[in-house]
């Protein structure tokens, strides 16, 4: 594989990354998680500058566009660990008279990850928050929890949210996955275990929730990345910690079967997916080399090749675009929005 990296603006404190596909292109977003700072969109085949979503917004987590719209999305906004009452909030984003304007929908303290689960017709709406309170940035005696709703079909519709899980002690990990069977679900690490999330089928029902795994979780993403038939599960331990494992199921639970062996810290992102049709995890890791780099499994053994240093990946996203993969990585040392792209 040949990876080129190309650097598409310079972003204070970049942080949040992510995709949509509207007009009949992709659009690449990259948000900061710093007070007042933009979020900027770019376009098509060669990253064109697209437009400013915000100018003054800061703290973006998360961005995802509503399923079964067009240019709409939802987004955390105000996300500051060390501020204290949370200011966090989830806005809902849309093009109004060729214009994004934007309506906040949802105010919860340390709102931090969320996500919309589309079943039937239904975008079912879920969030987790990192902590219920914080006293300081470095006070966690107060757990999260994850939320789930309806979302409605409008801006103005009411978002009704209740608790699904309390007890969830530094809810930092959050992974998007489905089973075999093509049904949505979301897998949740925090500092007692990695939970599994899914949805209801029929409106009304009980959203289910089980652990899968004990330890403490502070991120997560799935793939079967040997191809056996079942899916492996990559972990950073635990929240902003020093470890990235792939536990394997073997003999009916999860063993370890791989350890990234660079000494590392404040390791954060994690995404998995294919790159040119080979399955592949891809990590970043926040301090000492702050690396990006990605883990294959290739004859029989992990392969693991480091893309870039000194750059300190805090979240990735992943795209398949036919003759090029993208890696599109929010650079938060290196101030810097980039995407790699992968060919053969």
């Amino acid at each position: 594989m040949k990876i080129t990296k190309k650097k598409l603006d310079d972003i204070k404190r970049c942080y949040a990354v992510s995709s949509m596909y509207y007009d009949d292109v992709n659009h690449y977003i990259f948000a900061s998680e710093d007070p007042d700072v933009i979020c900027e969109s770019f376009e098509g085949e060669d990253f064109e500058f697209d437009c400013e979503l915000w100018k003054k917004a800061g703290g973006c987590m998360s961005l995802i566009p509503i399923p079964n719209k067009e240019k709409e999305f939802l987004a955390i906004q105000e996300f500051y660990m060390k501020v204290s009452p949370s200011l966090a909030k989830v806005v809902w984003g849309k093009v109004v008279n060729g214009k994004w304007e934007y309506k906040d929908i949802l105010q919860i303290p340390y709102i931090h990850r969320f996500d919309i689960y589309r079943v039937g017709n239904v975008n079912y709406f879920i969030v987790a928050t990192i902590a219920e309170l914080k006293d300081s940035k470095e006070d966690w005696s107060r757990a999260g929890k994850i939320y789930v709703g309806v979302l409605p079909e409008t801006p103005e519709g009411e978002l009704k949210v209740q608790v699904l899980k309390d007890g969830m002690f530094r809810n930092h990990g959050y992974s998007r996955d489905y089973d075999e069977d093509g049904s949505v679900c979301g897998y949740f690490g925090c500092d007692d275990g990695l939970y599994k999330v899914k949805p209801p089928i029929d409106l009304g029902d009980e959203w289910s929730i089980e652990k899968v795994m004990n330890g403490m979780i502070g991120e997560v993403s799935l793939i079967d990345i040997d191809n056996d038939g079942i899916k492996e599960i990559m972990t950073i331990e635990a929240f902003h910690e020093n470890k990235i494992h792939i536990h394997k199921m073997i003999d009916g639970e999860y063993r370890k079967v791989y350890t990234y062996e660079n000494e590392i810290d404040f390791a954060h992102s994690l995404v998995s997916g294919n790159l040119r049709g080979v399955p592949i995890f891809i990590a970043g890791v926040r301090r000492l080399d702050a690396e990006l780099f990605y883990v294959q499994y290739i004859d029989g053994k992990f392969v693991t090749k480091v893309i870039d240093k000194g750059v300190e990946p805090a979240n990735l996203h992943l795209i398949n675009e036919g003759n090029r993969d993208l890696i599109l990585s929010a650079n938060h040392t290196a101030n810097e929005a980039v995407v790699y792209i992968v060919e053969d």
